[in-house]
Formats: structure tokens, sequence, C-alpha cells
């Protein structure tokens, strides 16, 4: 791979830039993962991923048991 003149570099000698270049085409991140799985399955600890609206369902609930 062809370094850029502008490439960042650590003390130790790891090339920033390359790092990041090969982790955009690495695919999805854990938390990305972690995201993907709880608004589609589900699962232990990913409230805060869930993008339902917890005050509707309350309201959709109480309806519910108004009208049995």
């Amino acid at each position: 791979m062809k370094e850029n003149n502008n490439d960042t570099f650590t003390v130790a000698g790891t090339n920033i830039d390359a790092v990041k270049r090969q982790n955009e085409r690495s695919g999805m991140s854990y938390n990305e993962v972690k995201e993907l799985l709880a608004k589609t399955t589900g699962g232990h600890g990913t409230g805060i991923y869930s993008d339902t609206n917890v005050e509707e369902v309350r309201k959709k609930n109480q309806q519910s048991m108004e009208n049995h």
C-alpha cells in the first residue's frame, strides 16, 4: 500500500491513517452490530439502542386496560 506524505504515525511506528483506511473497509463495528441486533431481535441490556416510544406504549396499554 502506498503511503501518503500526510500520514500520521504513533511513537511505536503505527501508521494511524493506514489503520483508519483499513477500518473503513472492515465492516460493522462491535457497537454497530450490537445496535443492529437490538433493533431487529431485542436482547438483554440493549435498551439504549431501542427506538421504542415508551410513553406511547404506556398510553396504548392503559387504553387497552380501560377497554376491557
